[in-house]
């Protein structure tokens, strides 16, 4: 199991829906004074602007070289995270952020360095459609630890099979065989790198592909909101909009004059007035429309409170940063500053009651927000301070308590693990009934009609082609009309929709035959890696369930910025307990491959389409993204396999610092389901944990459907029910994790909605303080591989 990909702002308090591992999913963006989530999805932004924009250079080197760079970055930060507690994130606005720093802060000195810099624009305008590009490129790259597997299915295989679970066939693989000789007292299926970049490969393609078709429907038909997305979006007009001249600036203020014009003629534009007019005013102001400010002087002051504004955040971003790797440099020569017996030594000895400081825990939990973080804690509660104890006790776990095997540490990890599952499939199954509900609604009354007084054939053909275009099918509120727009096209027609221009759209036999290539190159990736291991059928139906189940979860996606890719993996690895043969030796590693493949799909297809909404709303093109993101995920696949390879060469793993908690909790899963007998009375306990979530996930769910007076959706209490996957967090991951990452929290509570200030330096901040202990992090394993002693 692993986490999913992070947001770049947290989920406001009043959000509606609980989020993945770690913290991932519940990261909602939304501003200070109103949240993006809350929102109705509405009309896209001006269609003839949009069309001017998409002129622009879209796929350029120096966006793309830039955008690996900061992936690459982001990759080792990640890996180093995942291998620790298993959280991840895509970075997205931090690196909209770096990649306009960089491209206004070294513009003058690119064009100084010469002809051969200046043929790749380097010391051109960096527009708005390269920073999209840059932010895309550097999430595809950044998020191949998750992707690939290597914070969780990956170091479960390596690191925590039983000898008896080691499939016989491997022995015979002349790659591998030298180490698994080395592991067999263990277990562990120990793989070259170059069949780890084989494997790595193999995943990180055909969901990129299958999210082009998915593009025109839940982006430009039903407008899902993809909140990250849309903020991201912000970001960069924020970034950029104080800076326009010449022909964009032009446009701009003709632009300004439209919306004028349209809100006295009371016009629907409403994603539109959400992203350039009705976010919080601190952010609007900043955001280079002058449509508050008349004449030149006017436009004068905001191009300078704009740049004011950036260099501002860089400097906080810069600052953090330092910060943040300082304390990782002394952390290496002084460890003990990892666990801090706040509670006394003690519980600090004995139950593992520590505070790790780290200052990127802290920004994680700024990140997660409070909500999250509080029920993180709330599970740390449960598990280590209840059940922990008991398990002692009772003789239930006899070992210490922070062995896996035997002790409460292990014990705990299964009640965990029936939440997880528990809220995974309740979350899913409402995904499911969701657009069920809508229809039957919709068209359930016509169809009787039809069908009694037209035939079977008329009313299938009739389902088939509903005349309701445009409106999304999980929108389950009373107003079944169909959304009408009052834009025209990028070449002046009416349309409904609108789209980019043909020629930046992917084809359809560029799609059809991508398919293809990147499903046939997965199984063969896959068969050559784990020869004789999991058979090509059993691979393909994994396959078909990751591309079923990413549907899903681009769904939640788009409406609640959740991807639940850890619930779809464990649905399929569910679903293959019940097709893998009974008995079979290969039928744990059968089960974690086809987990980590379907969460490879689900997170693939839900990133592009997350920065295809970025470039939906900024008129950037969408065939630049794709083949940006493609790119982006080649690299961030070998990446990641050469970064994981030296973590784990240099490191133990698991102890220590790397306890691959998600590691844990796969392999947990696959021998679960595939029949393998629980510790003592945890199928009790766990029994009544999932029956409990399960209806404690339900209530949140019936909750979030609700409206509140102003007409937003959610009730008021929904953030006070605990959520399944926050507490699960919680529980299986030492308190030392939680307790820093819930003061990150509190902080983020504190300054936005105590102190009433804007959120984007806390975002900033956060994004710092986990750049710097990733980043340095190198320069530990540097220390470490070289033998270099701590004080």
């Amino acid at each position: 199991m692993a986490p999913d990909r992070g947001g770049s702002y947290s989920r406001p308090s009043d959000a509606s829906e609980e989020d993945g591992d770690l913290g991932q999913e519940e990261n909602l963006a939304h501003t200070t004074s109103r949240s993006i989530a809350q929102e109705p999805s509405g009309q896209e932004p001006d269609p003839s602007f949009l069309a001017q924009r998409s002129e622009q250079p879209q796929f350029t080197v120096r966006a793309l070289l830039l955008g690996l760079l900061i992936g690459v970055l982001i990759n080792f930060s990640n890996t180093y995270f995942g291998l620790q507690t298993g959280w991840i994130s895509g970075m997205a606005m931090p690196s909209a952020l770096i990649g306009f720093a960089y491209f206004k802060g070294l513009r003058a000195l690119m064009c100084q360095l010469g002809d051969g810099f200046a043929r790749f624009g380097w010391g051109e305008e960096f527009s708005e459609v390269e920073n999209v590009l840059v932010q895309t490129v550097a999430g595809s790259v950044g998020t191949m630890p998750l992707g690939c597997g290597f914070v969780g299915v990956v170091p479960a295989l390596e690191f925590l099979l039983k000898p008896e679970e080691t499939p016989e066939s491997a022995s015979k693989d002349p790659d591998i065989i030298a180490a698994l000789a080395v592991s067999r007292e263990g277990g562990g299926l120990r793989l070259p790198l170059s069949k780890l970049i084989l494997w790595a490969l193999g995943l990180c393609f055909f969901g990129v592909v299958f999210a082009v078709p998915l593009r025109r429907e839940v982006i430009v038909r039903e407008k899902l909101r993809f909140p990250s997305g849309t903020a991201t979006a912000l970001m960069i007009g924020v970034l950029h909009g104080g800076e326009k001249t010449g022909v964009e600036g032009e446009v701009e203020e003709q632009q300004a004059q439209r919306r004028k014009s349209r809100k006295t003629s009371h016009v629907d534009n409403e994603e539109e007035e959400r992203l350039m007019g009705d976010m919080s005013p601190e952010m609007f102001q900043h955001s280079g429309d002058n449509t508050d400010t008349e004449g030149d002087d006017g436009r004068g002051l905001q191009k300078t409170k704009s740049k004011e504004d950036w260099k501002a955040q860089i400097r906080l971003l810069m600052y953090s940063f330092c910060v943040s790797g300082a304390y990782t440099l002394i952390s290496y020569f002084v460890p003990q500053i990892h666990s801090i017996p706040i509670l006394g030594t003690h519980l600090s000895n004995v139950w593992l009651w520590n505070l790790n400081p780290s200052p990127a825990y802290v920004g994680q939990g700024i990140i997660m927000g409070p909500a999250t973080t509080i029920h993180m804690f709330l599970g740390a509660i449960l598990g280590w301070a209840v059940l922990s104890p008991i398990a002692t006790f009772k003789g239930w776990a006899s070992g210490d308590v922070g062995d896996w095997n035997t002790g409460s540490k292990g014990w705990i990890v299964w009640i965990s693990l029936a939440i997880m599952l528990a809220d995974a499939i309740v979350s899913l199954g409402w995904l499911v009934l969701r657009p069920t509900i809508w229809y039957a609604r919709t068209y359930g009354p016509s169809l009787f009609h039809t069908l009694r007084e037209k035939g079977l054939k008329h009313s299938f053909t009739h389902l088939m082609s509903p005349s309701t275009r445009g409106y999304s099918p999980v929108n389950l509120s009373e107003d079944t009309e169909p959304r009408k727009s009052h834009s025209a096209g990028y070449d002046g027609r009416e349309d409904e929709d609108y789209d980019a221009p043909p020629h930046h759209l992917i084809g359809t036999k560029t799609t059809l035959i991508g398919l293809t290539l990147t499903l046939a190159f997965c199984v063969f990736a896959v068969q050559l890696a784990f020869p004789g291991i999991i058979p090509v059928g059993l691979t393909l139906l994994a396959l078909a369930l990751a591309l079923l189940l990413s549907i899903m979860g681009v769904r939640a996606l788009g409406e609640t910025d959740l991807n639940p890719v850890s619930g779809i993996s464990k649905l399929t690895q569910l679903i293959f307990a019940l097709v893998t043969p009974t008995g079979s030796r290969n039928a744990v590693v059968i089960n974690l491959l086809a987990g980590g493949i379907s969460e490879a799909g689900a997170l693939q297809a839900g990133d592009l389409l997350q920065d295809l909404k970025t470039g939906h709303l900024l008129g950037a093109s969408p065939k630049a993204q794709f083949w940006g993101q493609l790119i982006g995920s080649g690299v961030g696949a070998v990446v990641s396999a050469v970064v994981y390879k030296l973590y784990t060469k240099v490191y133990k793993i698991p102890g220590g610092m790397f306890q691959v908690p998600t590691g844990f909790v796969w392999i947990f899963t696959a021998r679960l389901v595939t029949g393998e007998g629980l510790p003592p009375n945890t199928a009790e306990f766990a029994a009544a944990a999932a029956i409990f979530w399960s209806c404690i996930t339900a209530l949140r769910i019936c909750g979030s459907s609700l409206r509140k007076s102003d007409g937003t959706k959610g009730a008021n209490w929904v953030p006070y029910v605990p959520g399944g996957i926050a507490v699960a967090v919680g529980m299986y991951n030492t308190p030392s994790f939680t307790l820093a990452r819930t003061a990150g929290g509190l902080l983020a509570w504190w300054w936005t909605r105590w102190k009433g200030r804007e959120e984007t330096p806390m975002i900033v901040l956060a994004s710092g303080l986990i750049l710097g202990e990733g980043l340095v992090s190198i320069v530990n394993l540097g220390l470490a591989s070289g033998g270099v002693p701590h004080f």
